[in-house]
């Protein structure tokens, strides 16, 4: 099974993000599930949404205290959130920056992959200069880094959840998915071994 944490801001679409995700993962042939975290519920708060993902059924029903990977939207949650607390060493950790990914030094127990999904949020018209909403964009690159969904099938997830305002966010997707750097880590075969059989 893959757990996944996904850490955002109120208004940042990590809700959402967690739902095409797991759309995309039920698309590939994949048992989902998926469910939200809040704290003061306003927008610019913390926000928390979990998946995991199986080709069994998913009995479990907790919490994800240890995730295989997480997502950052807001790079400023890394000052005042472990957003890494309990990450299974070898994890993805994607974070929304424009800096490379060896800018994150102590972040060597994990893998780490950087986008700057706000910058092609705003490129794409997705929110606006002063609330880009990264959720789609952040996606197409988190479904790139891990394997876990095809490109066709993420952009039909994202159609089938945001309807008429799908074209552009398939576009941001497709820019991440292009434009994601990351350090060598795992090959797509070598996901499905060590995660989703497990």
């Amino acid at each position: 099974m893959l757990e996944i944490r996904i850490h955002g801001r109120g208004g940042q679409g990590a809700v959402v993000a967690s739902k095409i995700l797991a759309r995309a993962a039920f698309l590939e042939g994949r048992s989902v599930q998926v469910f939200p975290q809040f704290g003061v519920e306003r927008r610019g708060a913390p926000v928390v949404a979990f998946l995991r993902v199986s080709d069994r059924p998913i009995r479990r029903r907790t919490h994800i205290y240890h995730p295989d990977h997480i997502m950052v939207m807001d790079p400023a949650l890394l000052n005042y959130i472990n957003v890494t607390e309990g990450l299974k060493d070898g994890g993805w950790i994607l974070i929304n920056t424009p800096m490379p990914p060896d800018a994150f030094e102590s972040f060597s127990r994990w893998r780490v992959a950087t986008v700057d999904a706000s910058r092609i949020a705003l490129e794409h018209g997705i929110g606006t200069a002063t609330q880009p909403i990264v959720n789609t964009t952040m996606i197409g690159a988190f479904a790139r880094v891990t394997g876990l969904a095809r490109f066709e099938n993420l952009a039909r997830a994202i159609e089938e959840t945001l309807g008429k305002n799908a074209e552009i966010n398939i576009q941001a997707a497709r820019t991440a998915w292009d434009n994601v750097f990351m350090q060598p880590g795992l090959s797509n075969d070598a996901f499905e071994t060590a995660y989703l059989h497990r």
